[in-house]
């Protein structure tokens, strides 16, 4: 059997530092080990990283039992990023990073790119600059014992901003890539799995809210959805896509199957979220050799949760791992490293180079001009009182003529130093007068906090929600427009179904200026 996970981990640190798995920052390498070793998983991709190579750490890179490999946002730090980690008994035997071939290595890559003659150098350039794809191709060996090509796609798809259309665009661009790329591989005749946050619920069941949602169907990312997956169920349809969503080939009419909730609103509590996250196939792969497609809510850490998918394949190893392996980074491998490497060519113009190089004849003589007067305003010491000889240490150092002499002092003798006896009575006089400088200046502390309690009043209580009667919480409006930056007041409630009494209810009062 082999076992795929995917999971959107926003930041593959802050799980590490989660009460669920309760270790320190120190043990990074158990901590991310005992995450492998809870989701068991032979194959485990993950999304949203949010960590480029300059702080990718040994200990989150190198795991006994594991390779790894990283896809790193080449834009911006701390944001996007997809990993893939697997077993050691399901090495890959080729790796590369992103989906137009412009950053392979041609040394271990996949390969199988397919007509991309829609797309523009430096638009191929933008969509793989961010770190969101990463291939892994393996060797399978199928229960009646035939050795095939399985390709996993780990992809973290962008997230369309409804104040920036520019990302919509960005976003079906990067659909249409993915959809080419993997149509050419299965066309070269390797299976291939989609796994990862598509950043799309596509149908209404995926999605909390999708009746109140202003035309969900014509949504361009659902309809994109639309072409590339059959119908649901492992059935023939009107429409026979190269994919299944395995998931609703086995639960084709489970209710509340999300894997993201808003951590604002505290959706989670009550399943109140979307279905985001997905594990396809294509077709004769789902239909002949899965056996299970699962969703983990109860793993914590991040606000979306792990999918998985089990197999009735068995992996076959390659012998080593493929040149994008994290244990092949020069950081990583043992190696010392040369100061070259640390070094930046600096492309000069020639005219300068050489202006910089070599000084003109003006420069030169300038230059001898003003060593000259150098050396004739230096003072020489002269022949008599010169020594060529190495000077003493001790000629540095002169007697200060202004420091007293010792023998010169009278210094009192030991017997004029005599030592008051304290009585009793003197002793307890002391004690009940520094009990009251303590009293009074307590009282004068209590003094200065009462009045500026009085002149400073607090904040103002909370009020109460329509609802529940409970106090509210104080939300700021960050939506671009006239609004933005004031604060309002709302229900304290986590987000849920209008029906469920224990939601959120729909009180709203905006905060006064003070």
């Amino acid at each position: 059997m082999l076992r795929l996970v995917s999971w959107n981990i926003n930041g593959i640190r802050s799980p590490l530092q989660g009460a669920r798995y309760e270790e320190p920052s120190s043990c990074t390498a158990l901590a991310m080990g005992r995450i492998l070793e809870k989701l068991d998983a032979d194959i485990l991709c993950l999304q949203e990283t949010k960590v480029t190579r300059d702080v990718l750490t040994e200990p989150l890179a190198i795991i006994e039992g594991y390779n790894s490999y990283f896809s790193f946002s080449r834009n911006r730090s701390g944001y996007s990023g997809v990993a893939t980690f697997c077993k050691d008994s399901a090495t890959p035997v080729a790796a590369e990073e992103g989906l137009s071939g412009l950053l392979a290595t041609q040394n271990g890559d996949v390969g199988c790119y397919g007509n991309m003659d829609d797309f523009t150098q430096e638009e191929l350039r933008a969509l793989d600059s961010e770190g969101r794809a990463l291939l892994t191709q393996h060797k399978i060996c199928t229960w009646e014992g035939k050795e095939k090509t399985l390709t996993l796609i780990n992809v973290y798809c962008p997230h369309a901003d409804p104040g920036k259309p520019e990302r919509l665009a960005f976003k079906m661009r990067f659909y249409r890539l993915l959809q080419i790329r993997a149509e050419a591989l299965l066309a070269a005749g390797s299976h291939v799995i989609i796994l990862g946050d598509l950043n799309t619920a596509h149908r209404p069941i995926d999605h909390w809210d999708a009746v109140n949602l202003e035309c969900f169907e014509e949504d361009p990312g659902r309809k994109w959805m639309d072409g590339l997956l059959s119908n649901l169920g492992c059935e023939s349809g009107s429409h026979m896509g190269p994919f299944i969503d395995s998931y609703r080939c086995f639960q084709p009419k489970q209710k509340g199957a999300f894997t993201c909730w808003s951590t604002v609103s505290g959706a989670r509590h009550l399943n109140y979220g979307s279905r985001l996250d997905y594990i396809l196939g294509d077709r004769t792969l789902v239909i002949d050799t899965f056996q299970a497609s699962f969703l983990l809510p109860e793993v914590m850490g991040s606000d979306h949760c792990p999918v998985g998918a089990v197999l009735s394949v068995s992996s076959v190893p390659a012998k080593q791992c493929p040149p994008l392996c994290t244990c092949f980074l020069p950081e990583f491998a043992g190696t010392q490293l040369k100061i070259l490497r640390f070094l930046v060519h600096l492309k000069q113009d020639p005219v300068f180079k050489q202006s910089a190089l070599q000084p003109s004849n003006q420069t030169q003589v300038h230059m001898r001009q003003n060593k000259a007067r150098v050396r004739s305003t230096r003072s020489r010491p002269s022949k008599t009182g010169s020594s060529r000889g190495q000077k003493n240490l001790m000629s540095y150092f002169q007697p200060s003529s202004s420091r007293p002499q010792t023998s010169n002092l009278d210094l009192p003798s030991l017997g004029t130093f005599v030592t008051p006896k304290t009585s009793e009575e003197d002793m307890v006089a002391n004690v009940v007068e520094g009990q009251a400088k303590a009293s009074e200046a307590k009282d004068e502390k209590e003094i200065r906090t009462s009045f500026w309690k009085s002149l400073l009043g607090g904040p103002s209580p909370m009020p109460l929600c329509g609802g529940h009667r409970e106090p509210c919480v104080m939300r700021t409006v960050k939506k671009p427009g006239p609004n933005l930056g004031r604060h309002f007041y709302m229900c304290a409630r986590p987000q849920g179904p209008p029906t469920d009494p224990s939601s959120r209810c729909n009180f709203f009062l905006w905060s006064r200026p003070s």
